[in-house]
Parts: structure tokens; sequence; C-alpha cells
């Protein structure tokens, strides 16, 4: 199907935003809003975004994505993704002032791009579905934890560290001081004057449990945030109750890393994207 892409300007607060529709040549009812990461803009690495939007386009899905405050070509200090939650509500507004056959949305989000919308979602009826890829839950102690159980198994797997051992160029002192400093942040936990506010992953779980809608997680599985995010998921009950609903649908590619930097990888993800998208209920 042929479409136009249109250059939109709107506000937020004070501040002037800018983002760029790839809107369907036939009037659709359902849009995906694409929520970019930090620090970030609205093309994304190896051109994602931007490909993302008019593969759906050319199916019928009109695309949406934005600069926030602070990034691209977006007016406004810099901010960190859990202070976008106004950006995102004046991206909607334009983005359904330009397509004006839309009746629902769909947010997608990469790293801390999908963690925005997760928490976001909850708050607005236009929102039908998330799309979240390799979501952002990063604690020290989640990390520390995720990188003792992944990469030391990782090393010990690679041919190339046997090599560097028979070699010995393997640098024990190092890699034992830095083992053990994961360790102890492992063991740590959270600092006592964070004890008091939700923790990063539970207010994550508390906008995906609000959160009516569906979601699509994508996965990369050499990704480290992405690995950490399914060691949080599998840790708690609550989290694994909320993820093993049949709201929720789960993607994975064994080899892709954060940003799914691969033509493959990508076009991979955007087709998942698109079927998914299409299958919710309601005439897309």
């Amino acid at each position: 199907m042929s479409y136009d892409e249109r250059a939109l300007s709107f506000r937020c607060g004070d501040a002037a935003l800018v983002g760029i529709a790839s809107i369907p040549a036939q009037a659709c009812t359902r849009g995906v809003l694409i929520v970019v990461g930090g620090p970030q803009y609205r093309i994304g690495s190896h051109r994602q975004f931007a490909l993302l939007a008019r593969h759906l386009a050319a199916h019928g899905i009109a695309a949406m994505r934005f600069d926030y405050r602070g990034m691209g070509d977006s007016d406004g200090e810099e901010r960190d993704f859990e202070a976008i939650q106004d950006d995102i509500r004046a991206a909607l507004d334009a983005f359904v002032e330009a397509v004006p056959s839309l009746t629902d949305v769909v947010l997608w989000g990469l790293c801390d791009g999908a963690s925005a919308a997760a928490m976001y979602a909850p708050g607005d009826a236009r929102v039908r579905g998330l799309v979240l890829l390799n979501p952002w839950v990063r604690t020290d102690d989640g990390v520390a934890r995720t990188t003792l159980k992944h990469h030391y198994r990782d090393r010990l797997r690679s041919p190339e560290f046997w090599r560097k051992l028979a070699r010995g160029q393997f640098d024990y002192a190092g890699s034992l001081s830095s083992m053990l400093k994961l360790v102890r942040t492992a063991l740590a936990g959270r600092p006592p004057d964070q004890r008091a506010t939700a923790s990063l992953p539970e207010r994550m779980r508390q906008g995906l449990h609000g959160f009516k809608g569906e979601t699509l997680l994508v996965i990369g599985g050499a990704d480290l945030t992405g690995r950490e995010f399914c060691d949080v998921t599998g840790s708690t009950p609550a989290w694994k109750r909320l993820v093993a609903t049949p709201r929720v649908t789960w993607r994975r590619l064994e080899e892709a890393d954060h940003t799914f930097s691969r033509r493959a990888w990508r076009d991979q993800v955007a087709e998942w994207t698109r079927e998914w998208v299409k299958a919710l209920p309601g005439t897309p």
C-alpha cells in the first residue's frame, strides 16, 4: 500500500516537539506510536524506527515516531525516561489529529522507551496494546546478578576464552576482582535511602498490571538488558503471574543484540509487530 510521510510540530508545555507520521493511503483505525529510548532520536539505531514506521504504513498501519523534549530536533531540557509521560501524551494527541480515522493506538518502545510506554499506558484509554523490546528494569544488584548468571557462563562456552587460557593471556587477578565486586553488589540489594520507594522493576510491574490491553514482549537473547528483564520476570510470583497471562505474548531472537542491529533481526521484529498489531481485536 502506498503511504505519505508528514512532518509534525506540536507542543508539550513550553517546548516545541517534532515528529514524523507515516500514513497509509487507505484510512486506518489503529496506529503505532514509537516511543524512543534515550539518549536517542526518532530515526533509531541503524534507522530501525524509520524503517519500522514505513514497513507498518506500507501494510496499512499508520505509525509515528517523535523526539521528546531535549532530544533530536525537539526543544527543552534533556530528561530521563520516567519524565516523558507528558511528551507521550502530546505526541499521541498530535498523531490522532494527523490521522483522524484512528480509534486506538499501540505504543512501541525499545529499552527505556519500552519502560516509559509501559508506565504510561494504564492512564490513556486510547492505548490498545504495547510492543516492548528489551525493556529496561536496570538496578545495580539486578545487573550484577544477571552478569554473574549469564556473562561468566557464556565465557566458559567461548572457544576464545579457552584459547586465551591456554596461551597464558587470561587475567586471573582482574577477573577475580571483577567477579567479587559483582557478588558484593548482587548481595547488597538496594541502598537504605532508596527502599522507601518502589524499585524500577516494581514500578514497571505495576504499570503492566494496571494496563488492560495486550502486550508483545520481544527479547534479544544476546542482550544483557533483555536477559535482566527475563530474570526479573521469573524471580517473583507476581511477575510470573503477570507475564503468563493470555494478554502477554513473548517473542525471542536468540542471537540478537540490544538494538537488533542486523537487517534480518530488524526485519523480523518489524514483521512480528505487523502481525501482532493486525491480530489485535478490531480492524486496524
